[in-house]
């Protein structure tokens, strides 16, 4: 009995701990809805392991950045997004069959998934994380408006080594406000976003340089600025 009772108390602490941490996180999502968040997880974990470096960034307003630029990123990164719940299973169920297929098994992330990621967790490919961070996406989209899941992201992405948000890359980059990008150029920064710690902006690769073609093909396809006016 004894030994029953201690698995018990040992259960119902775990649950108390679980729920204390879900009341957390929901707390944090409705004050960041509001309020912009002072830092992220990956901006403190880089800070810690780069402590010579000066991290630069700068919180700018959605209405401050151009529209090229949030047309950019979905065009890269996740072209369903004014339409998904947090998670795009239908390219889940894709990257599952070209993997089964043969093909190599790359990531079916969505922008509200990498915002929950950079702003709470770790990097990694373990399955707590990810189980973690589609939680949370799904929270994000449940509980922030997708304008407001964009600006998010545009502001704590990382674009270089301790390059964090959209308007420190504009100014380091081309010397310019983020409002002030034009479409190249917001295509030639979102083409890094994969690995911004390897591929660079102003010295592109070959492979930089075919997904800046590629992105502005995409930017076209999906109907230029209109795609994202509804947001």
């Amino acid at each position: 009995m004894a030994r029953k009772s201690i698995v018990q108390g040992v259960m119902r602490g775990v649950i108390w701990v679980l729920f204390a941490l879900v009341l957390l996180f929901a707390s944090l999502l409705l004050l960041f809805r509001y309020v912009n968040p002072p830092t992220s997880a990956f901006i403190v974990s880089y800070s810690l392991t780069h402590p010579r470096q000066e991290v630069q960034q700068q919180w700018v307003s959605f209405s401050e950045i151009s529209p090229w630029m949030p047309l950019a990123v979905v065009a890269s990164e996740d072209q369903r997004f004014p339409d998904h719940w947090g998670i795009d299973f239908a390219a889940i169920r894709k990257a599952l069959a070209e993997y089964r297929a043969g093909e190599g098994l790359r990531g079916a992330s969505t922008i509200t998934q990498q915002t929950a990621k950079n702003l709470f967790l770790w990097n990694g490919r373990s399955f707590v994380r990810k189980t973690l961070e589609a939680g949370l996406a799904l929270a994000v989209d449940g509980l922030w408006p997708k304008r407001r899941i964009l600006e998010v992201y545009l502001n704590i992405a990382e674009f270089g080594p301790g390059i964090y948000g959209v308007e420190a890359a504009s100014r380091v980059y081309f010397g310019i406000p983020a409002r002030q990008l034009s479409a190249a150029q917001a295509a030639r920064l979102a083409a890094v976003l994969p690995n911004p710690e390897v591929l660079s902006v102003t010295e592109p690769s070959a492979y930089v340089r075919d997904r800046v073609f590629w992105i502005r093909g995409q930017m076209n396809q999906l109907s230029g600025l209109q795609y994202l006016k509804d947001l």
